[in-house]
């Protein structure tokens, strides 16, 4: 019984070991989100700055992001629903 203990021991030090590595890292990858996130808000901030409508460049930025054909089919289906409503 004395070596499962040790053994047990040995997993456990292994186990904090890796659990420390495990904070650290997302600790270290929440600042640098935070970083960045800081450098996109002042880009925006660049961009207003410079004549252009933000709100716009959001929705530039995520339909690029976008399959061109899966945004292609959400923009007809938002057509015949706005159609549908009479708004268009």
């Amino acid at each position: 019984m004395a070596d499962d203990s040790a053994h047990s021991d040995i997993l456990n030090v292994t186990a904090q070991t890796q659990l420390k590595s495990i904070v650290e890292r997302i600790e270290r990858l929440e600042l640098e989100k935070s970083e960045i996130a800081e450098q996109i808000k002042e880009v925006f901030a660049e961009a207003k700055g410079n004549g252009f409508d933000v709100k716009i460049l959001r929705k530039v930025v995520r339909m690029r992001k976008q399959d061109r054909a899966k945004r292609q089919e959400e923009e007809a289906i938002l057509d015949l629903y706005l159609s549908a409503l009479g708004e268009i």
